[in-house]
């Protein structure tokens, strides 16, 4: 290949190595709150539809020190918090099973793809007769949602292991616990993190949906309380803060996975695994 293909070449991939500068994805939050903030204030649109960011944050810092904000975020976070460990859990634990064992395969799999596409929101009205209206239904409904998205992704991650890792574990007489400890959970946790992820907002969507229906406190119940008074601007101090909280819990999600599962690092841990093994480090 001449010098002038290979210019070609690098010039066709340069938009795959461009980099651009951490701070631009504030600036541009910056630039929407900016022209936000403008558009409220020429009267526009009326404030009882579109407070300005100003107001906002006026409304929120005087919840803040009435203690409002911290009674209702601390109630959803209780909630969320435990929802999404429980949830997680059972979802990590079944996907392992359906994906390393042929009966739970045959058996479970179905089932939770039967079970899917029901909308969890719909099944509220049944937990809470079931359950009651105090903390448990609220749980319920979070891990409820939470759980589809991480067993789904936890299956799919253990399936698309290849199989020669796992026969070389096995040839060097690796135990089934080593087998999932050192193999199929490392080569399966980019998948699961993505399950994280996606269930991450899953939960705040049932969070809402169960506190705005069966809840004395919590951001969907404050939500709910001030859109049935009409008082817009406290209603969209809620919604800052749940959007808020999604950010928190992506970004910190998307830490742990840089820290716990490298990408360029992946496959090396899963040759090294099968070293390890070899020399009877199980």
């Amino acid at each position: 290949m001449s010098e002038q293909e290979n210019r070609v070449v690098v010039n066709r991939l340069a938009f795959l190595d461009k980099k651009y500068p951490v701070w631009l994805s504030a600036v541009a939050l910056f630039g929407v709150v900016v022209f936000w903030e403008i558009f409220a204030q020429i009267g526009f649109v009326s404030e009882l539809f579109l407070p300005a960011p100003s107001s906002i944050l006026t409304e929120g810092l005087g919840m803040m020190q009435s203690g409002e904000i911290f009674a209702n975020l601390s109630a959803s976070l209780y909630r969320i918090a435990l929802g999404y460990l429980i949830g997680c859990i059972l979802g990590i634990a079944v996907g392992l099973l359906t994906g390393m064992s042929k009966l739970a395969d045959i058996v479970g799999t179905p089932l939770v793809y039967a079970l899917y596409p029901i909308p969890k929101i719909a099944l509220l009205p049944l937990i809470i007769l079931w359950l009651g209206i105090g903390e448990v239904s609220k749980v319920t409904i979070v891990s409820l949602g939470v759980f589809f998205p991480v067993a789904i992704n936890t299956y799919s991650g253990v399936k698309n292991i290849d199989p020669l890792y796992i026969r070389v574990a096995i040839s060097f007489y690796a135990t089934q616990m080593s087998l999932i400890r050192k193999v199929i959970l490392p080569g399966a946790l980019p998948v699961i993190f993505a399950g994280l992820k996606l269930a991450a907002g899953t939960s705040l969507l049932m969070l809402v949906a169960a506190e705005m229906i069966a809840a004395q406190e919590g951001i969907g119940a404050m939500i709910l309380h001030y859109g049935d008074l009409m008082m817009t601007t406290k209603l969209m101090v809620g919604v800052i803060l749940l959007s808020a909280l999604g950010v928190i819990f992506t970004n910190s999600l998307q830490y742990i996975e840089k820290k716990i599962i490298p990408y360029h690092f992946c496959f090396v841990l899963l040759a090294l695994t099968a070293l390890e093994l070899r020399f009877g480090t199980t």
